[in-house]
């Protein structure tokens, strides 16, 4: 039943550290998901330094799903977009073509408190990796979302599944769930998707004997459901879907052409890729380049 058991790596962003989950070198993708983050759990307190904060910089190829569990970001992009994200709401970005984009913590910065959530990427299908940039945000009340008898509340984020359908406007089948299991409670993931995970963001869960602790994804084998149940009180991410073929990926570039890859990294050494408007005044240089004189791109 379960392919693989994935154990995050904990990272230094520069002050806030994230746990590493996809890609994962055994197993690169779940359906179209291809990055994975676990952000946080962390506590701040007022006051803290800038460069916790993520500076503008670019992508192509895919989208990314911003999901809180606590705290606050603000979002700034180049098609425009100015929003802050809080707990269970979702910032939808998808890049195509091209797209730069900031996440900030301004409102942690002034209050202090939890920052904890997910960052996730997923490709786009090989005929829409050139769309146009696009942005949009869902608030809490906008999300499909069912409480069982036992307490399993389920938040269907993005996608297909449990009989629902998500409002975020996705490029091809994928389910992503957010599941909240008390301690005894349990939860039947189906089998209708080819590639499917769970993501254990807090607690301890039991599936098919064994139990599963915080930080770890575990990726199943297709054609059986899967049941969950609460060893504590739980948070499970579920995710998966089709199966897009393989993906190249390099520093924030997703294609599946290398060639693609290579003339992003030109146009932002380049300084061809717009930045946000209202966020225009640093950026992320290259890995591997050098440090760039001030404000360059403006």
């Amino acid at each position: 039943m379960i392919e693989l058991v994935i154990q995050q790596r904990r990272k230094d962003l520069g002050g806030f550290e994230v746990g590493r989950v996809l890609p994962y070198a055994p197993r690169r993708m779940v359906g179209p998901f291809i990055f994975f983050d676990h952000m946080g759990p962390a506590r701040f307190d007022p006051g803290f330094p800038a460069n916790v904060d993520v500076r503008p910089h670019p992508h192509i190829g895919l989208s990314t799903l911003s999901y809180l569990f606590e705290g606050q970001m603000t979002h700034r992009d180049s098609v425009g977009a100015h929003q802050e994200i809080k707990p269970g709401e979702v910032n939808w970005m998808t890049a195509g073509k091209g797209v730069t984009h900031s996440e900030r913590f301004e409102h942690l910065r002034s209050h202090g408190g939890a920052m904890d959530g997910i960052q996730a990427w997923l490709a786009l299908p090989e005929a829409q990796e050139e769309v146009d940039p696009s942005f949009v945000h869902f608030d809490a009340e906008d999300l499909v979302s069912h409480t069982e008898k036992d307490g399993l509340r389920a938040v269907l984020i993005a996608g297909e599944v449990f009989g629902a359908k998500s409002k975020v406007p996705i490029h091809s089948p994928l389910f992503y769930v957010h599941w909240t299991l008390p301690a005894g409670a349990r939860g039947q993931l189906p089998a209708e998707y080819p590639e499917r995970a769970a993501y254990v963001a807090r607690g301890q869960v039991e599936v098919d004997g064994r139990t599963y602790d915080q930080g770890q994804m575990l990726v199943f084998a297709p054609g059986q459901p899967v049941v969950f149940t609460g060893v504590t009180d739980a948070i499970v991410m579920l995710l998966g879907g089709e199966p897009l073929g393989p993906r190249f990926i390099e520093w924030n570039f997703v294609s599946s052409s290398k060639d693609r890859i290579e003339q992003a990294k030109a146009d932002w050494r380049a300084g061809r890729m717009k930045l946000p408007d209202a966020d225009d005044q640093e950026f992320i240089p290259l890995p591997g380049d050098p440090p760039p004189e001030a404000n360059p791109m403006s």
